[in-house]
């Protein structure tokens, strides 16, 4: 049988590719990726209508009803990065301008700041922000499992500076020689509320890793383990991001510093879209999805 593949862009005829209901749209990639090279299998995406919704490639042609002579549309994704470089990327960024800031703050204020005295928040705070992103680089290395290999490039310089120009905005202010830390017992409190965070966020990933075999995309409910961190699976779909926000915002109460609740905010408002993305998708996906949990804020959101 005879398939016609469309661009999504101006509906141009690609290419014709000769093959079975068996075929599935995986094997298809692979076929369009000889005829035309540049088009490597990650950068390429089929739809029913130019304007549609991707197609799961893992399904046959005989599964989605497409007959000989039929047609599907092709969008060319652009050039692609692996997930793991792109994480990569981003993490490595703010751990090192922010120690860059933190080690050698004579460069961004003068040598003036050599000898003013630093607050024991100064150091506490750089140690929680380089942990941090120490923690998912190496999450990324040894826990994480990518649902999707790659994802445009384009994508990976606008996160980089996101996370990048916030790491020096809140080094900046948070190693200033005009710094004035809060009372300790804040810090303190504050530390300690950021640890737990971190070690939950840490243990929620352990746990959506388990959730996935290795080299699969299979999908199941996220439940809660024996870690007692866990049991926030109970309340919420990605409690991981509640742990992600609750770390920042400790972060802001220990530092009592600006900048740092902008990154928190601005934090918080994207991985509530995440969240409530990934929760909305669990319950179509899932008939016997718990009717009781929110995407992020346990009983609010």
């Amino acid at each position: 049988m005879e398939v016609g593949i469309l661009s999504t862009a101006g509906n141009k005829q690609i290419t014709t590719l000769n093959v079975t209901l068996d075929s599935t749209l995986k094997e298809l990639k692979k076929h369009i990726h000889k005829a035309k090279p540049y088009l490597h299998p990650e950068r390429q995406e089929f739809r029913f209508e130019a304007r549609g919704k991707a197609l799961d490639e893992n399904k046959s042609l005989g599964d989605l009803g497409i007959k000989d002579q039929g047609k599907l549309y092709l969008k060319d994704l652009g050039p692609q990065v692996a997930w793991k470089t792109v994480f990569l990327v981003e993490y490595a960024g703010p751990l090192f301008v922010y120690a860059w800031i933190y080690t050698r703050p004579w460069l961004f204020y003068g040598d003036v700041a050599a000898n003013q005295p630093t607050s024991q928040v100064v150091h506490i705070a750089a140690f929680c922000w380089i942990a941090h992103y120490a923690k998912r680089i190496l999450e990324t290395l040894f826990v994480h499992r990518f649902s999707h290999a790659t994802m445009p490039i384009r994508n990976l310089f606008r996160n980089s500076a996101y996370y990048w120009l916030f790491a020096g905005y809140v080094a900046y202010h948070v190693n200033h020689p005009l710094y004035t830390a809060p009372c300790p017992l804040q810090s303190y409190i504050a530390l300690g509320c950021w640890t737990i965070s971190e070690l939950g966020n840490f243990s929620i990933h352990y746990a959506l890793r388990n959730l996935r075999p290795p080299g699969t995309k299979e999908r199941r409910i996220p439940q809660a383990t024996s870690d007692p961190f866990t049991r926030l699976f109970n309340l919420v779909s990605c409690p991981n991001y509640t742990y992600e926000v609750a770390g920042w915002i400790s972060f802001t109460v220990m530092t009592q510093c600006l900048p740092a609740g902008l990154f928190a905010f601005a934090g918080f408002y994207q991985m509530a879209v995440w969240a409530r993305g990934k929760h909305r998708n669990y319950r179509k996906e899932f008939k016997d999805y718990p009717a009781g949990r929110k995407a992020i804020i346990p009983f609010l959101l």
